[in-house]
């Protein structure tokens, strides 16, 4: 049971990003850190910190953002002694401006009533579950194997937040409005926006499945 609130600080830039940009902007911002957290690119020497990202760099409305939660917020103030970070993307450099900042405290809990929730560009199957998944011909049986894989990626959400739930997560995808193909080092990948209510209150614009810490599988609440 979480006891304590977890910090969310949500770094917004002037500047506008397209999706594949965004691994530019995580390097930029990296390459200007004087000190290079490791919480900033999830590397410890040659190895990869393979835990849930604290530190994500994201497309929100169209500009650069990021998103940093829990232990990630202890390591963002050397943003704000860096000043300007160029963004360097090919031959084109650019200035950022920092537009806004918003910090929250979130208790993740689970509630009697469900939370509406989108997916933007979330990265749902791998080598084994994608055959499962374009071999199935149910759409039923497709969106209880991306429910299966969701109820996975929230549980690992709260694995890396060290945050044990008594209660069992319900989730129901309600619509899927969006399939596209999204590359990632030269790899094509299937993305899926989705819609979906859950029995949880998470935080907004949290990453949620693979490759999370550079823009896929940004989480929004929907409100009636």
């Amino acid at each position: 049971m979480q006891l304590e609130p977890i910090n969310i600080l949500t770094i917004q830039f002037a500047n506008e990003i397209s999706q594949h940009e965004i691994p530019l902007f995580r390097g930029a911002v990296i390459h200007s850190l004087e000190n290079k957290p490791i919480l900033f690119h999830n590397h410890v020497g040659e190895n990869f910190r393979y835990s849930y990202p604290l530190v994500q760099y994201k497309r929100i409305e169209g500009r650069a953002a990021i998103v940093c939660i829990g232990k990630g917020v202890e390591s963002v103030n050397e943003i704000f002694t860096t000043g300007n970070i160029q963004l360097r993307i090919g031959e084109k450099v650019v200035n950022t401006r920092i537009e806004s900042i918003h910090i929250d405290q979130v208790y993740i809990s689970c509630n009697e009533s469900d939370q509406l929730y989108k997916l933007c560009n979330w990265l749902p199957l791998n080598s084994k579950n994608y055959n499962q998944f374009v071999n199935t011909d149910s759409l039923i049986d497709k969106i209880s194997i991306l429910e299966r894989v969701l109820t996975g990626n929230i549980l690992s959400f709260l694995k890396g937040m060290d945050i044990h739930l008594e209660e069992q997560i319900n989730i129901h995808i309600t619509n899927i409005p969006n399939q596209h193909f999204a590359m990632y080092k030269n790899v094509k990948l299937m993305a899926f926006d989705i819609e979906f209510k859950a029995n949880i209150q998470l935080p907004q614009y949290i990453g949620i499945g693979k490759n999370a810490s550079i823009g896929y599988g940004v989480l929004m609440k929907i409100t009636i």
